[in-house]
């Protein structure tokens, strides 16, 4: 049975200290091993890497088409999409072979919500917050987010150039979201947002004119403008929160694999492989105006 194995960086101090026998010694953590398939990690079925995400699994974040029940729209096996093929690195990098990786269909606010999981980590362009991160372990940054808002052509808002030219209009999202947040405590609507359990809901709801505006990451706002919405625009997309804003895998609280997560995403990062993966299935999200 194959190993690879990943040794977390320790300090030169801690090393130093371990060779003099001294007092430190005791003190310093043991290197944390990780090991792929062979067995050593803390994984919900041995030998496999359980992956969650949401279904329909929408692009740029999943591509390939329909293939196998239950996926809708996308199957997250093919590997095509960004946030798939971030996940087949990943996996490479501790040592699965892709036929390793079962997918699991885990609806977007179970993924970070209390209570055992029945996945590794879950990969559904969701965005670090500090509520969410007191209930569950989230990975490092694998992609740096910017909010955006998708109207309807020919409509007043398609015309709006500003944060404050938004709020008489009448605002959605997905409930949950950092996108349903950004509106109440960023945009601040005269009108109460209207929130939706799925955003094929909310994208229904802008096709249907309920809604003025719908607000989502930016590259879902290309698709949702492309392919959703036929006669959709993108009015604009919003500034970086202070910190920023980043999308991370999410684990069960304090699940130590996420330390093994992270050193893989330094690796690809560090390869120049994640930045590969995003000029292939990103390439298309540049050019929106910065709404101020």
């Amino acid at each position: 049975m194959r190993k690879i194995l990943i040794l977390l960086a320790v300090s030169a101090v801690a090393i130093v200290a371990a060779t003099l026998g001294g007092r430190e010694s005791t003190a310093a953590a043991a290197p944390v091993t990780c090991a792929g398939a062979g067995g050593e990690l803390n994984l919900v079925r041995a030998g496999k890497l359980t992956v969650g995400t949401d279904n329909p699994a929408f692009p740029p974040w999943f591509g390939g088409g329909e293939k196998t029940k239950p996926w809708k729209l996308n199957d997250p096996n093919s590997g095509k999409g960004f946030e798939s093929a971030v996940t087949y690195a990943v996996a490479q990098y501790l040592g699965f072979q892709r036929t390793d990786v079962i997918w699991t269909y885990t609806p977007f606010n179970r993924s970070f919500a209390p209570g055992r999981k029945a996945f590794d980590f879950d990969i559904n362009q969701i965005s670090f917050t500090p509520a969410r991160a007191r209930v569950v372990s989230f990975s490092n940054s694998y992609y740096d987010v910017n909010q955006a808002i998708v109207g309807l052509r020919g409509r007043p808002i398609a015309s709006v150039r500003s944060i404050n030219g938004l709020r008489r209009y009448k605002l959605g999202a997905q409930l949950g979201t950092t996108s349903y947040q950004f509106i109440a405590r960023t945009i601040k609507p005269s009108q109460s947002p209207a929130v939706y359990d799925t955003n094929d809901a909310a994208v229904a709801a802008l096709k249907a004119r309920q809604i003025d505006g719908l607000v989502v990451d930016l590259p879902t706002a290309f698709y949702v403008s492309a392919v959703q919405v036929p006669n959709g625009k993108i009015v604009g997309q919003f500034a970086a929160p202070p910190g920023g804003e980043h999308f991370g895998m999410v684990f069960q609280k304090g699940n130590p694999l996420v330390r093994c997560v992270n050193q893989a995403l330094a690796r690809i990062k560090l390869t120049g492989q994640l930045k590969r993966i995003q000029q292939t299935w990103l390439a298309r999200v540049t050019g929106a105006p910065i709404l101020r």
